[in-house]
């Protein structure tokens, strides 16, 4: 499975997975499951320690990437609607102007997605991209911030774009926002994971520097559906958000961790006990080592693709991710090419040998596997080349001979 950076189970965060299930306890406050309040507490803890985050940061677990975005542009759209002198979660937007979301050509459809949920809206966001590839023009963002003269930006950077893995500036983006009041969330869903590893962790530079920043939990970490993280540099807007208020709930005030009043739901699996399995069993040692030899298959895919004369390199690895093509020798760069491509995607869904899907990349129908899963081996990846090439072959105009 090589598509979506879909990781797997590991060994000891899916036995805790169905222990989560036996207990079946609502992790919304301390009062209804101590256990996953104290978990999850920790957990946060140690997951802000992993990515290289500030301590004093606010964080809460969610069902995934998407919901992890809509938490922390959540908080993002309360910061700014302070900035406006309103108190948006109390009072909502009436009179207030539209906000400025600026990003590149990497921002994710999740993130589009939440800003829509959020009322911000997906057509809202302005995209400065360099190229045909989505690279972030950043000159031009720079300019569109100076043009505000000081009104309150929010900034979407990616780090680990889903078609070549490529990370927006993070570091220099982090430097605007603080010159131009504005606003940074790090949508991480994958690529936050490279802090882990010194052999990519300067992708991610900057991060800590950051509003907010988000990770899935069941790509990298590989822990079971669904899980995600939401961090937040100021703690407090979490609960300005989210809390809620009626008689037969805690006091908003009460001092135990109630993490139900920092996100969006009210119903909450305590999803703390298999991130906390998981990395209680393994730590950060198991992880980096994981991380590496994830990006060693990738480099792996790569060169297999650049020696083969009917595959074409299109980008990558970027991270975990390998963006390729099948070009059979001497044919041109065109919509017959993407065609083709277009029907060997689905020749390798009937195979059943690998699932990895197709997508469009610089205007080119292309594979993108992305290596995420723990049990990934060599003889894996050489299985995803080789079924592609073979596939390929059998479809390709010289396997159907003089006409």
């Amino acid at each position: 499975m090589f598509h979506f950076v879909t990781g797997g189970g590991t060994p000891a965060a899916l036995g805790a997975d169905w222990l989560t299930s036996l207990l079946d306890q609502n992790s919304f406050s301390w009062v209804a499951s101590p256990l996953g309040a104290r978990l999850e507490r920790l957990t946060i803890a140690w997951l802000k320690e992993l990515f290289g985050l500030p301590a004093s940061w606010g964080g809460v677990l969610t069902t995934g990437a998407t919901m992890a975005n809509f938490t922390a542009l959540a908080c993002a759209r309360q910061w700014w609607g302070d900035r406006h002198g309103v108190d948006i979660a109390a009072d909502g937007f009436g009179g207030l102007p539209a906000v400025p979301v600026l990003a590149g050509g990497h921002i994710h459809a999740s993130a589009e997605k939440a800003l829509a949920m959020l009322g911000l809206g997906r057509a809202s966001v302005r995209r400065f991209v360099a190229d045909g590839r989505g690279t972030l023009d950043l000159p031009a963002l720079e300019e569109a911030l100076r043009r505000l003269n000081g009104e309150p930006a929010i900034i979407v950077a990616t780090a680990g774009e889903v078609n070549a893995g490529a990370f927006d500036p993070i570091d220099a983006l982090a430097e605007l926002a603080e010159e131009h009041n504005a606003w940074l969330h790090v949508d991480g869903a994958f690529g936050l994971f490279a802090r882990l590893s010194p052999l990519s962790a300067g992708l991610a530079a900057g991060v800590e520097r950051a509003h907010s920043a988000i990770a899935d939990g069941h790509k990298w970490l590989n822990v079971p559906y669904d899980c995600g993280f939401a961090f937040v540099r100021d703690a407090s807007l979490l609960p300005r958000v989210f809390t809620m208020n009626a008689a037969y709930l805690p006091d908003p005030d009460d001092p135990h961790p109630n993490f139900g009043f920092l996100g969006p739901e009210a119903s909450r699996r305590a999803r703390a006990l298999p991130v906390w399995a998981t990395l209680a069993a393994y730590g950060r040692a198991g992880y980096q080592a994981l991380i590496e030899r994830h990006l060693e298959l990738a480099e792996r895919v790569a060169r297999r693709v650049q020696a083969a004369p009917d595959l074409e390199l299109l980008a990558g690895p970027g991270i975990n991710v390998v963006c390729f093509r099948f070009r059979p020798p001497g044919m041109a760069d065109g919509a017959e090419l993407n065609v083709l491509n277009e029907r060997l995607g689905q020749l390798v869904l009937e195979d059943g040998r690998v699932y990895v899907g197709t997508t469009r990349f610089d205007g080119r129908v292309a594979f993108r596997p992305a290596i995420a899963n723990w049990r990934t081996t060599e003889s894996d990846v050489d299985l995803l080349v080789d079924a592609i090439r073979e596939l390929g072959a059998s479809i390709s105009p010289e396997a159907a001979g003089p006409s």
